[in-house]
This record gives C-alpha cells, sequence and structure tokens, in this order.
C-alpha cells in the first residue's frame, strides 16, 4: 500500500514576516521607513486583519519592526531581518537536502525492487529452460590453485568424487569433446561438464578453483 507522504505547510501569518523581512534585506524598506498598517498590509496579502497582525507581531518579536497605536509599523532593524533571511535560507537549504536524500533513498528501493524481479525472472527463465534440456553443461576454468594439475580424470576419480560427467575440454584453441578418462586437466583449461544442481559446486570444491 503506497504512504502518502506529509507536506509541511507554513502559517499565513509567517510567510507574510518573511516576505516583508525579505523586503527589508533587498532594501525596498528601509530602516526608519513606516510601512502598511495593518489593515493596508491585511489588504495587500489579501488575509484577515488577525493574519496580518501575527506577522507584525513575529516581525516585532525579532526586533525588526516596531508597532505603536497611532504611529504604524516602523522598520527599526535591517541586520535583524538579515539574521532571520539567513537563519530560513539554512532551514531551506536543510529541507532541499532531505527532500534530495528522500528521493535517493525511494530511487534505490525502487531500483532494488526492479533488480530483484529481474534476477527472479532469470532464476526462473534457468529452471525452465533447464527443465526442457537438462544436459546444458556447465563450464569452469581449471587454475593454477588446482591440486590435480597434469592427471587424468581416472587417476584423480573424478567421476566418484562430483558425480558430474565432463563432456569437454578446452585446451587452448582446440575443444576436446567426450575427452575419456586418461585426458589431464592444465591451468587454463575449460572444463564442460553435466550433473545434477549440485555439480557446479562439488566440482568447485573438488578442484579447488
Amino acid at each position: 500500500m503506497e504512504t502518502k507522504k506529509m507536506q509541511i505547510k507554513k502559517p499565513r501569518y509567517q510567510t507574510i514576516a518573511e516576505d516583508i523581512a525579505a523586503k527589508i534585506v533587498e532594501k525596498k524598506y528601509i530602516v526608519g521607513e513606516k510601512i502598511y498598517a495593518r489593515s493596508s498590509l491585511a489588504s495587500q496579502y489579501g488575509v484577515s486583519a488577525e493574519t496580518a497582525r501575527r506577522a507584525i507581531a513575529v516581525l516585532q518579536d525579532l526586533e525588526i519592526v516596531e508597532a505603536t497605536k497611532g504611529s504604524g509599523v516602523v522598520i527599526i532593524s535591517y541586520e535583524n531581518a538579515v539574521k532571520l533571511i539567513q537563519r530560513l535560507e539554512g532551514v531551506q537549504t536543510v529541507r532541499e537536502l532531505q527532500v534530495a536524500l528522500q528521493q535517493s533513498i525511494e530511487n534505490q528501493i525502487s531500483d532494488l525492487m526492479a533488480l530483484q524481479e529481474t534476477a527472479k525472472e532469470l532464476v526462473n527463465r534457468t529452471e525452465r529452460f533447464r527443465s526442457i534440456n537438462p544436459f546444458v553443461p556447465f563450464q569452469l576454468e581449471i587454475t593454477a590453485s588446482c591440486p590435480y594439475l597434469s592427471r587424468n580424470l581416472s587417476e584423480i576419480n573424478f567421476w566418484h568424487n562430483t558425480h558430474a560427467t565432463i563432456v569437454a575440454i578446452r585446451k587452448d584453441h582446440h575443444l576436446i569433446l567426450s575427452p575419456g578418462p586418461y585426458a589431464t586437466l592444465d591451468d587454463g583449461n575449460v572444463i564442460y561438464f553435466i550433473g545434477d544442481d549440485e555439480a557446479i559446486v562439488k566440482v568447485q570444491n573438488f578442484l579447488q578453483i
């Protein structure tokens, strides 16, 4: 089930206060200037008188403006307006990083789910293919770590130890089919063999590759 994301919405009065502070920082309003009365402010932003009053109260609490009866609202501090805007920009940056991080996590989850589905389909198709043709051989390259280099298959009891049957050996650019019990294993050879589902692990363990 899809989870709905919680949206954070600022109060309108806070948005108005921030807008006025931004205009002070941009020097559209200057210290000592008288700005709108509450009623004019309410009309300008299309809000109630109470919302306008709260916006001015926020700025007054931060000592950016001073509001007195009969004198209206006067700007008293450019520096405090700058501090508010800087703090808001910092908060916005953090929010943007949080959103980017959340989006990255969601993308990774989506990618992992797609990878999981692809892997599942690969396994299903491989099993179907093997059920149709059980004689598709496994293949392994012989490495220098193999303890049976230069020894033939009969000497090392390959089939008895692995229950797998080698159907071909590639030596350099030559492919030897049905190599028989006297074929030897050398570094760099590639062996092709058939067996049950555990054959690949048994052969790897036996040849130590």
